[in-house]
């Protein structure tokens, strides 16, 4: 069973006080303004296929870990680009999960995986590989039942408002099949730009020509690309949208001139673009994307410091997204300081900023986060939304930019089961650091539960206007 007092510090008197301010936030709703789950799960609202199907295949912090000791990804159900042999059979790939499932001890999936178990299917059990197939088949049953269908579990989980990432060019068919259902689950794309806004991405020009296609607009010019943007964006809005979101390797930002974007558009449109302008470029556009934030109100996040897809053997094999992204150091004083400049002064503006950088913290982004009224910190992403993450997060930042310039906990996540989760770990770690400040006499218990209760849920309803 899991224990009540988990992630609580081992000293009573915190203990203690941890468990008292948890109980107050625990069941409050989920705000989930920022992930990855596919709104086809809720457009179809059809039964999961199978335990692998749910927790491995999709999860890259599972196979990355199986990956990491020698288990080669065709084994666990993952498909080769070119469509070679791979194992179908979910029941194997759930055996080879189970024999290495101790791997994960003590790991933020350790963590996550456990609790699935035991409070979305009542399996109080460890998984080891005696008891594979038994466990397998009890899950099986359960997903075939009423209650386990994604629209049944959205409510089970409380979630209130969830936000899914969309490309720019995507035509929200599946949110649109959603809202006309009839159901009131709250689900709201966010939009993400990245595959068109970055010029040496694999699909660019074929993202691009889907661009001018959904938007009625022939994206031949740089001016009729942002025309396309700020339309796109506004079917966005009007589709429930209150975001948008940016991934890039680094915070370089930077205005060029109108004909210098003109003229590093149209050497991509001929197919002759560099990798340095390429990035001026994406920075350009991290100018206008906040230039039309401060127009339509959309928040905008930034997720720098990640060389993605690192290993290149297994990217020409599998594709991106296969547990090969690596964290960089990053520097955000003087790379922000046009944009901060220019919008963050602004009272129309917000910007959400990650990192996966834990250097930055306290010697760059608390700062920043604490004097710009339009700069809010993300929560301690990927790698670091851990037990060890989120408290080092914590005690680097609040001091200097205090709880209400954060954004609260965002459970970032495409393994749908794991969100509740997710958050209660958040939230045990949030109370038993403000048990800590209340022990020592820094803070007094009520201005614990409200620094407890805006962590939970008030700073990402306030931030992302939900």
């Amino acid at each position: 069973m899991l224990n009540p007092y988990r992630f609580f510090d081992c000293q009573p008197e915190t203990r203690e006080t941890a468990l008292a301010l948890y109980n107050e936030i625990k069941d409050l709703p989920l705000i989930c303004p920022h992930g990855h789950v596919d709104p086809a799960l809720f457009a179809h609202n059809k039964p999961f296929p199978d335990p692998s199907q749910l927790l491995i295949i999709p999860d890259h912090y599972v196979f990355r870990m199986l990956y990491s000791q020698g288990i080669p990804l065709e084994t666990i159900g993952i498909m080769p680009i070119d469509g070679t042999s791979y194992e179908k059979d979910p029941r194997k790939i759930w055996q080879i999960f189970a024999d290495n499932f101790y791997l994960f001890a003590g790991t933020p999936t350790g963590l996550w995986l456990t609790g699935e178990f035991e409070t979305a299917f009542g399996i109080t059990e460890k998984l080891v590989p005696g008891n594979a197939m038994e466990i397998y088949d009890y899950m099986s049953k359960k997903l075939l039942t009423p209650e386990f269908l994604p629209r049944a579990l959205f409510e089970t989980f409380q979630i209130e408002v969830l936000s899914t990432t969309d490309g720019a060019a995507d035509d929200l068919s599946y949110h649109k099949k959603i809202q006309e259902s009839g159901w009131q689950g709250k689900v709201i794309p966010c939009f993400r730009p990245d595959d068109v806004t970055n010029l040496v991405h694999p699909k660019w020009r074929e993202n691009i020509d889907r661009l001018s296609e959904v938007t009625s607009i022939s994206v031949t010019s740089f001016s009729r690309f942002i025309e396309a943007l700020e339309k796109q964006r506004e079917f966005f809005k009007l589709m429930g949208a209150v975001s948008t979101d940016h991934g890039i390797e680094q915070p370089v930002i930077h205005r060029l001139t109108n004909a210098k974007a003109e003229t590093f558009f149209n050497q991509a449109l001929q197919g002759s673009i560099t990798l340095e302008d390429a990035r001026l470029f994406t920075g350009h556009m991290m100018m206008e994307m906040a230039r039309m934030s401060c127009e339509d109100h959309l928040v905008m996040q930034i997720h720098p410091g990640c060389f993605r897809n690192h290993n290149t053997e297994l990217f020409n094999k599998f594709g991106p997204d296969k547990g090969a992204d690596i964290p960089l150091a990053t520097e955000f004083t003087r790379n922000l300081k046009e944009l901060l400049n220019t919008y963050g002064n602004n009272p129309e503006f917000t910007l959400v900023v990650f990192t996966l950088d834990e250097s930055t913290y306290s010697r760059e982004l608390a700062p920043l986060a604490g004097h710009y009224p339009a700069m809010k910190l993300g929560p301690a992403w990927w790698f670091h939304d851990s037990f060890q993450g989120m408290k080092r997060q914590r005690e680097q930042v609040i001091e200097t930019a205090g709880v209400y310039n954060m954004v609260g906990f965002i459970d970032d996540t495409r393994a749908f089961p794991s969100i509740p989760i997710r958050h209660d770990l958040a939230r045990r770690i949030d109370s038993n650091y403000l048990a800590g400040l209340v022990v020592r006499h820094i803070i007094d218990e009520q201005d614990a539960r409200r620094m407890n209760r805006a962590l939970a849920y008030d700073l990402s309803k306030r931030t992302y206007k939900l």
